[in-house]
């Protein structure tokens, strides 16, 4: 347990790292629309928990804090659903209707989307 707890929390930390640069880069870029870093992460941590997913949790032959530290670690540490809700109260607050439903449909569908992909690429490589 300690094992999975150490592994897990690793992988948080690297993860909420990336979440970091990503997001800032995204912001600096376009500080507009300071909500696409979030989007960028969402939809790319869910393409990859459905790539991981399918690739490792089935894999009994890898030590299960390799494959806990990776799907709950430090993809847990990247994405970042709670954030996504913050920042859509805020443009719903500011007004930004149309904003905030394209942004709420957008991140939804398309995590939904990303984790299909992301197993279908895991299938593909079997």
């Amino acid at each position: 347990m300690i094992r999975m707890a150490l592994a897990v929390a690793l992988g948080g930390a690297v993860g909420s790292v990336l979440r970091f640069l990503t997001a800032s880069w995204v912001a600096s870029h376009w500080p507009r629309h300071f909500y696409l870093g979030t989007f960028t992460v969402n939809i790319v941590g869910c393409l990859l928990i459905g790539l991981f997913s399918g690739l490792l949790l089935l894999r009994t032959d890898l030590p299960i804090e390799l494959r806990g530290g990776l799907v709950i670690g430090l993809l847990g540490g990247f994405t970042t659903f709670s954030s996504f809700s913050l920042e859509l109260l805020k443009l719903f607050e500011g007004g930004r209707l149309n904003e905030a439903l394209a942004y709420l449909l957008c991140s939804i569908l398309g995590g939904v989307l990303a984790v299909w992909a992301g197993f279908v690429l895991a299938r593909l490589s079997h």
